[in-house]
């Protein structure tokens, strides 16, 4: 349609003759490669979960203090004075 001469390549210079070589096509695909880092990044920040750290560790020998209390086997003198020697 618009032959502007021989120099401008295939397609009157709208095809790969300009900017498009082996370095433009690296510089597409490490963009590319950046918007999927991205999208994968951003994804993965909205659905994390907000992880607390683990509550420390219960003695079994509380659980069944604690237990032995709440039956009303023990009173609440001697439920705190085993406390106090399970937790020294």
């Amino acid at each position: 349609m618009w032959n502007y001469g021989p120099g401008w390549g295939m397609m009157n210079g709208y095809g790969y003759g300009y900017g498009y070589g082996p370095i433009g096509m690296i510089v597409w695909v490490v963009i590319l490669i950046a918007i999927i880092a991205a999208i994968v990044w951003l994804v993965r920040s909205l659905t994390a979960r907000d992880v607390s750290p683990p509550s420390p560790r219960r003695s079994a020998g509380l659980a069944v203090l604690e237990e032995r209390y709440a039956r009303g086997e023990i009173n609440r003198d001697e439920y705190l004075q085993k406390k106090q020697d399970l937790l020294a």
